[in-house]
């Protein structure tokens, strides 16, 4: 039998519940840790990211094994876009360099739903890529505490 644990904040969202759900995604994706961020999603959560499909926890943790090993040094930022009782979208922003060298900036939405105990059972995400020069990077490591809730530029 399985045990499902809560993972706050829980359905229904209020504008405050869904800021600090996106930014616990936020602080999960950034610790690139597959393990620790296939745990906010149902074990038979059902993915759509760029033309990848992905479904179930060890499926989850395959894919972003193989995700933080060719965008080295990820890092983050997510910004709440709606929401409503169970469903979350926000917009993201990514930074990584590939194995030579050169660094992206990864756009995007996504489109999240929810289980009632807070555990997410699909997402939705679409992204786009465009190559920077290292000069141009404006995400580094984890958001700094005094920079938690702030909205991500456009460009």
């Amino acid at each position: 039998m399985t045990t499902t644990t809560d993972r706050p904040p829980l359905p229904p969202f209020t504008r405050e519940t869904a800021a600090a759900k996106v930014q616990a995604a936020e602080d999960a994706w950034n610790s690139r840790d597959p393990q620790r961020v296939a745990l906010a999603y149902t074990e038979d959560s059902r993915w759509r990211n760029r033309d990848r499909f992905v479904t179930g926890r060890a499926e989850i943790v395959a894919f972003l094994t193989q995700k933080w090993e060719r965008e080295l040094d990820y890092a983050l930022r997510k910004s709440l876009w709606a929401f409503t009782d169970d469903r979350i979208a926000v917009r993201f922003q990514y930074e990584c360099r590939d194995a030579g060298g050169q660094w992206w900036r990864s756009y995007g939405n996504e489109n999240w739903e929810f289980d009632e105990h807070g555990l997410m059972r699909r997402r939705e995400a679409s992204i786009n890529d465009v190559a920077i020069a290292e000069a141009d990077r404006r995400i580094v490591g984890p958001r700094p505490d005094g920079e938690r809730g702030a909205d991500i530029p456009l460009w």
